[in-house]
């Protein structure tokens, strides 16, 4: 069964080609489950949609949508959330070779002008308390943008001047456009076609180990949003291309995550690295291993909490490494053993994936020097399954590829045994006099501390040492601001115990909260600005004097 549903993803052209296959094969079964939890948050039923019902709803959306005048080339924005239209109206868009826009429901107008113009889309499907935003967007980005909601009619989207309605699937479609993070800039568009969406899915269906599908049977619950790559890609098509069932909550609620575990049936869970350190801080007790999970899949879980999360709930975190741009064509994932639990270990690169690991001068490191991750698929095709390009960017697409390799920013260390640990971000590496200090690793340390809440560490300028180290903490709450300075105190010298002395904060500044992601990862590029804000506040303090070479 598993041999023919890999047969099956190799012969489909496009997302909604797979969709037809699957519902031939499982048509009776179901893709998608809306538990009364997320249907209350949303105002929509519960329950189950199956590959026969959602290929009928999808054909019907087809027509309509060519009668209204979309053609091949075009791009549709969809600020759906998590709803199960964003299904329907994806893989209809997909069949007639329209690009499907994914909008994050947490932008705001600026940058909602930005990527309405950006992307140029010519029609968005947006939920109710959202059409007046797009409708602004698109009239202050100068931009012609017919808005709707899903329960609308289509309306008529033909203009002077369309391209003929004569589409063929190929893999080579653009599929969808996804922006990235924005983390450290302005988001860049990334171009991703139906070749990227089948071989993500593709990818999870061979890898094998303990990632063993069973198609037909696999329920996948993820809290993850659908305008990320994680959950429309990976998520997403694997349950597409197994005949499984994806259980897509609207945002990780931590109090009933195991109700909703339970409730979804789930044999599969995708996580984010956030996410154990929560629910290890409710009460253990007989309930933590009544449910059906096989293993978890994700990335980021804190070291510290790794082995023993996996002996309290009773299946493995399955660590990996990927990017939206690296899409299926190269995922690196601790899927077999020995996983090296608790070292921030995310596997052995597979047959189909090169990789190299740099240092700053582009010279091979060596054994468990750290440096930075290059990947490109091996074979004839270096670029197999990766995104195909920054939209209207490609200086970027170019840098992106120097040399022939992709470069990731990602700074990570190899084994003797070629296992690869992730180390930070290379543009999160603060160098303080000559020493390359992981602002993750930091970060880490920090929050063990029992009145640190959040924290965020990035480089400040520092005359003598070039950079120096400053913690933003998010205290405890409840925690006075007259007691600040003797929790500095305390919060250095409780990481001079624990890491070299130059990785310590020389400053500590108290905030009240952190810039984050829609998924709750840090914003890098904010976080450097807020850091270099402090330095001249009242609740920043100086202790860099603490930070001594131990004899």
């Amino acid at each position: 069964m598993a041999a023919e549903m890999v047969r099956a993803a190799q012969q489909a052209n496009s997302v909604f080609e797979q969709l037809k296959a699957t519902a031939t094969q499982f048509g009776d079964r179901p893709f998608l489950c809306v538990l009364p939890e997320t249907a209350a948050v949303y105002g929509i039923a519960a329950g189950e949609i199956t590959y026969a019902a959602l290929l009928a709803v999808v054909e019907r959306l087809i027509g309509d949508y060519s009668v209204a005048g979309l053609r091949a080339g075009d791009r549709v924005g969809l600020l759906l959330e998590n709803r199960p239209s964003f299904y329907k109206h994806w893989f209809a868009l997909n069949a007639l070779g329209v690009s499907v826009v994914p909008i994050n429901p947490d932008l705001r107008a600026a940058e909602l002008e930005y990527l309405v113009a950006h992307s140029e889309i010519v029609a968005a499907v947006v939920i109710d308390t959202r059409v007046a935003d797009i409708d602004a967007a698109a009239v202050a980005g100068g931009r012609n943008v017919v808005v709707f909601r899903p329960e609308d009619a289509i309306p008529n989207l033909r203009t002077a001047g369309v391209r003929p309605n004569s589409f063929e699937a190929s893999r080579e479609t653009e599929c969808a456009l996804l922006y990235t993070s924005g983390t450290t800039g302005r988001p860049k568009g990334c171009v991703l076609t139906n070749t990227y969406f089948l071989n993500s899915g593709q990818w999870y269906l061979n890898v094998g180990g303990l990632i063993q599908l069973i198609p037909g049977e696999e329920r996948m619950l993820t809290p993850l949003p659908l305008f990320h790559m994680n959950a429309m890609a990976t998520s997403s098509m694997t349950m597409l291309m197994s005949g499984g069932c994806i259980v897509v909550l609207d945002r990780f609620h931590p109090k009933s995550w195991w109700d909703s575990v339970r409730a979804a049936q789930a044999t599969i869970v995708h996580y984010l690295g956030v996410m154990p350190p929560i629910l290890m801080g409710a009460t253990a007790g007989a309930a933590d291993r009544d449910h059906r999970v096989r293993f978890g899949f994700g990335a980021g879980v804190d070291r510290r909490l790794h082995e023993v999360f996996e002996a309290r709930f009773g299946f493995p975190l399955i660590e990996a490494w990927a990017m939206t741009e690296t899409g299926g064509g190269v995922v690196i994932a601790a899927n077999v053993e020995p996983r090296h639990v608790g070292t921030s270990c995310f596997g052995r690169p597979g047959p189909e994936s090169d990789v190299r690991i740099v240092t700053d001068d582009g010279s091979d490191a060596r054994v468990d020097q750290p440096g930075e991750l290059l990947v490109r698929r091996a074979g004839d095709d270096a670029r197999l399954g990766f995104f195909r390009e920054y939209l209207k960017d490609p200086a970027a697409t170019a840098e992106a590829w120097a040399s022939g390799w992709f470069h990731t920013g990602d700074v990570v260390r190899r084994d003797a045994e070629g296992y690869l640990y992730f180390v930070d971000r290379k543009k999160n590496v603060i160098r303080r006099s000559g020493e390359n200090i992981a602002a993750v690793e930091v970060e880490s340390v920090l929050l063990q501390h029992p009145d640190v809440q959040a924290v965020g560490v990035a480089a400040v300028a520092d005359e003598v040492r070039g950079e120096e180290v400053l913690a933003c903490i998010v205290p405890r709450t409840g925690y006075e601001p007259d007691l600040y300075d003797l929790l500095a105190r305390s919060i250095v010298a409780d990481c001079l115990h624990r890491l070299a002395y130059y990785k310590a904060p020389g400053y500590v500044a108290f905030v009240g909260s952190l810039p984050l992601t829609s998924t709750q990862k840090i914003q890098r590029g904010a976080l450097k600005v807020l850091a270099a804000e402090q330095l001249d506040k009242s609740t920043t303090y100086d202790l860099r004097l603490l930070k001594k070479r131990t004899v």
